[in-house]
């Protein structure tokens, strides 16, 4: 149980001893209201005289602080308790909403390199990488990290880059290769000749970018507190007023009219605003939280309601992040079944992923005696006999240099030929598949609207093009690093209007600092990573993009609702103070007609809880 809601409870408790018991001594009815007051309220009203020592006059502590010291002023107890009472159940709402709190995004990140191995001679030592010189050899093996960016100088793997680049298909690392820290190396041991420190590696730059990027979102204000701006003091301005102007005028006693400006100040106290504002936000969450969509705090609501520019990462976003068959042409009298079965046979014995994703589309049992003579050729290929019929499976090189005939494809992809007894049987298409959400989301967005919609990918150029043709994107950017992402979210959000807001969305590490750079960022939580759940500010459980598009409409609904209850309440006081200035009303009718524009206000704000998706 938290502090603030074991003295709200406390508080509660003697508010209802004092209010349902009538002691003989009126004292200590007294005593018991001031004591829960001060529970309860001593930390507004303090941090009301710190923010006005600071020039911070108008804000809603203030008008908290200026209307119960007016109530008691008055011997109206109550009300004074029930209003600090009200405020900081409200204020509870929206603590429970952030509760979640970020933590440090680096801690959780798994891109961080624990060792390397340092080469002396034939020996290999285990060190920490910062100890690691430029030009000092380091060994890589199969399933670890890459601690430091360098060159390959000796070995031939396959390396793991989808933590950093989001792409989902690993590349070759051989012989002059470059590569960076944070993959990881899949297949084979390699040696690697170190061209940068660990302070100015690539992974050592993410981690930054991480831990800083959330420092540079300007975060949203409040919306109460911009709204006590102009309620505050336009509300303390006319008590004044009336505790001034009338008696100077009409020649009365200051006595009669500083008492009317302090019931003023009581009547005018916005209870219902303290109570629904944050209770429209907290079922605004709710809400969302049904559709499968989590939104770590009520000022993400404010900025998805503001939404100009949505900004998309592509692996594992907008594409399945899947490395899979997703097509099969067969050629020269072959048939599909055919040709996924003598590929599967031909591939039975690699480990690389192409082999996985053609095994996974047969489904069926391989009997590894029909497979003779396998050769793995570097950069190029498969070789192997397979019922006693040579095979080759691989790419154009493999093929040009057998000197088969065939069609080269146009697929964007990775794209396998097939030929058997160097006659041309057909090609393979392997590549990632382009969620069947995606398009819709972007129309959506576009309907909803959204002025522009970016892709950032780090895949190749091609397959960046390929995808955003598809979708109907407005603008992509590929083969980027994390920096890069950060350097184009940089340059929208600098040139975007100042009340409109930018979302990013993602789902891996590498997009972790641009979900933290965001004015709204949102991670796909149900196949995204830990970091990047945690650097966002909205997670998609259910992985579906168009999600974003029922967060901005439940957004723009909540905000509806919150100004809805702003201008009853407003309409309601403003009526209520008029029939008492002209005699009609009386101070307890105008503190029960407040109370049923908080009741009303509460009801109206529970509607956001049933906003169902459409």
């Amino acid at each position: 149980m938290s502090k603030k809601l074991k003295k709200i409870i406390i508080a509660g408790l003697i508010y209802l001893i004092a209010v349902f018991v009538k002691f003989e001594n009126e004292i200590i009815n007294t005593l018991l209201f001031l004591l829960s007051y001060l529970i309860v309220g001593f930390e507004i009203v303090k941090k009301a005289f710190k923010n006005i020592k600071k020039g911070k006059v108008f804000d809603e502590n203030f008008l908290m602080t200026v209307a119960t010291i007016g109530a008691i002023a008055i011997g109206e107890y109550p009300e004074a308790v029930a209003v600090m009472l009200f405020y900081q159940i409200g204020e509870l709402f929206q603590s429970y909403a952030v509760d979640k709190s970020r933590r440090t995004i680096a801690s959780l990140m798994d891109i961080r390199p624990d060792f390397a191995n340092l080469k002396n001679g034939s020996e290999i030592e285990k060190v920490d990488p910062d100890k690691v010189k430029i030009g000092d050899i380091i060994v890589v093996k199969p399933g670890e990290k890459i601690p430091l960016d360098g060159i390959v100088v000796d070995g031939d793997t396959m390396i793991d880059t989808s933590m950093l680049t989001g792409e989902s298909v690993p590349r070759r690392a051989e012989v002059n290769s470059e590569v960076i820290s944070g993959c990881i190396n899949q297949t084979g041991a390699i040696e690697v000749k170190v061209t940068k420190e660990y302070s100015d590696s690539t992974v050592s730059k993410i981690l930054d970018l991480v831990e800083n990027a959330s420092n540079r979102k300007a975060k949203a204000e409040n919306f109460i507190s911009k709204f006590a701006k102009v309620y505050t003091p336009t509300v303390v301005c006319i008590a004044l007023a009336l505790a001034i102007l009338p008696p100077l005028i009409l020649h009365q006693e200051f006595s009669i009219w500083v008492y009317r400006a302090l019931s003023f100040l009581v009547v005018s106290c916005p209870c219902a605003l303290v109570i629904s504002i944050p209770l429209s936000f907290f079922g605004g969450i709710g809400g969302a939280s049904k559709m499968g969509v989590l939104i770590k705090g009520s000022n993400y609501i404010e900025s998805l309601s503001k939404v100009d520019v949505v900004v998309f990462d592509k692996t594992g976003t907008l594409t399945e992040g899947v490395f899979d068959v997703q097509k099969v042409k067969p050629e020269n009298g072959i048939t599909a079944d055919e040709l996924i079965e003598i590929a599967a046979l031909a591939e039975s014995m690699s480990n690389h992923p192409i082999a996985s994703s053609i095994l996974r589309k047969y489904e069926k049992e391989l009997d590894n005696l029909r497979v003779d003579d396998y050769e793995e050729i570097t950069g190029k290929g498969i070789k192997a006999k397979v019922d006693g019929k040579e095979v080759l499976i691989g790419n154009t090189k493999l093929m040009n240099d057998n000197g088969i005939t065939f069609e080269k494809s146009n697929d964007v992809g990775t794209v396998l030929y097939v030929a058997i007894d160097n006659v041309y049987s057909g090609h393979i298409l392997i590549s990632d598949k382009i969620k069947e959400d995606s398009k819709r989301a972007v129309e959506y967005l576009k309907k909803s609207g959204v002025n522009q919609i970016v892709m950032l990918t780090g895949d190749r150029k091609e397959v960046g093009e390929h995808v955003s043709n598809i979708l109907n994107i407005d603008k992509y950017f590929a083969e980027l690093l994390p920096n890069d992402k950060v350097d184009r979210l940089e340059e929208l959000l600098k040139n975007r209007d100042e009340n409109k807001t930018v979302i990013a969305a993602g789902d891996g590490m590498n997009d972790a600092p641009i979900l933290a750079m965001a004015d709204v960022g949102v991670a796909m939580g149900g196949l995204g990573s830990d970091a990047a759940i945690e650097a966002a500010d909205v997670v998609i459980m259910t992985d579906e993009p168009s999600k974003i598009v029922s967060a901005i409409k439940l957004a723009n609904k909540t905000m509806r609702i919150v100004k809805e209850n702003i201008a009853f309440a407003i309409i309601v006081k403003v009526l209520i103070l008029i029939l008492c200035a002209i005699g009609i009303g009386t101070m307890w009718e105008a503190v029960f007609a407040d109370v049923g524009v908080s009741i009303i206000a509460i009801l109206n704000a529970m509607r956001v809880l049933h906003i169902r998706e459409k």
